[in-house]
């Protein structure tokens, strides 16, 4: 029989683990102004999630020196598409091995992108029981609404900085089975960045050409809110409580989310977004590509980008 298709194989984002050198501040950040949910701790990391993630956890928030993104884990679509996904991983030289599952997930199998980034993949997890005060009224949502902050739905993309985003695009696409959606050609002919998917929703994991010439450092991870009146609100939100608003609200060209950026007191950027219900169906869907002079426009309308849109991210580059 032949090899079956790659695509599909991964189902969705799981959860990141964000690094941050001011774990109180950054606690209070994700609890109080955007809304997540404290699921427990581990050592030195404590479990947030969102009201509508169905899995124990979508942020793992971990004490270290220096701000950063540790790992990323991805849920397979069946067990067989987990072990056929290690296959491929292993093919490549990019595996790890296999580890006991951490809190909330089942053995997962330890990888990397070409650029270093820690990546996790598994199949089994647990799913959300809510205590007594967070249950919803509506059996189909995973938590109550907790009317607090922000009060984002789901973890919704994470934006990497990479030496070469074509070269980890394309292991994306060849190993994991992600589809790109969008892109950015220059003159030169080089990719400088690239927008990845797994299922409908048009963007999971984003590579985006680091100017420092380093690896494994995180641009941004997303967090999505139903409306764009949630992403104005934000930040009002965010002005009431000192944090500092990098740019927006806006409207991206590319995929068109509306989205404010914002800082976490750790010095990691948050994006607050709205995809405007944008999704893909088309199986042969066609990756579009933004010129150089396309993208020097800046948004699609909103505010002239700023200059640390293109250069902030962490842990920070001397």
């Amino acid at each position: 029989m032949p090899e079956p298709s790659p695509r599909h194989e991964i189902a969705h984002l799981g959860y990141v683990e964000l690094f941050t050198p001011e774990p109180e501040k950054s606690l209070d950040f994700f609890v109080r102004v955007l809304g997540l949910t404290e699921n427990g701790t581990d050592g030195d990391s404590v479990y947030l999630r969102t009201w509508d993630d169905y899995e124990h956890h979508s942020l793992k928030l971990t004490a270290t020196k220096t701000s950063g993104v540790g790992r990323t884990a991805l849920r397979a679509s069946s067990e067989d598409a987990l072990k056929r996904r290690v296959v491929a991983l292993e093919q490549r030289g990019l595996g790890v091995g296999w580890v006991d599952g951490g809190t909330g997930i089942g053995p997962s199998y330890l990888f990397r992108d070409p650029d270093g980034h820690e990546f996790e993949l598994y199949w089994e997890t647990e799913r959300y029981d809510p205590p007594e005060h967070l249950r919803p009224a509506l059996k189909n949502q995973a938590q109550a609404y907790p009317g607090r902050g922000v009060g984002v739905r789901r973890l919704d993309h994470v934006n990497y900085l990479a030496r070469d985003a074509e070269a980890n695009g394309r292991f994306v696409c060849d190993a994991l089975g992600g589809r790109v959606t969008e892109q950015i050609r220059l003159d030169s002919g080089a990719i400088s960045g690239q927008w990845t998917h797994f299922a409908q929703k048009s963007y999971d994991l984003v590579y985006t050409n680091d100017w420092t010439k380093s690896s494994g450092r995180l641009r941004h991870i997303a967090f999505a809110a139903d409306t764009r009146e949630d992403i104005l609100r934000a930040a009002d939100i965010a002005l009431d409580n000192g944090v500092h608003i990098e740019t927006g609200p806006h409207k991206h060209a590319i995929q068109q989310t509306f989205f404010l950026y914002v800082y976490e007191p750790g010095g990691n950027r948050i994006e607050l977004c709205n995809p405007t219900a944008r999704l893909i169906f088309a199986p042969d869907w066609e990756p579009v590509t933004w010129t150089e002079a396309e993208r020097a426009k800046g948004q699609a309308w909103g505010l002239k980008t700023i200059e640390s849109f293109h250069t902030h991210g962490t842990p920070p580059v001397d």
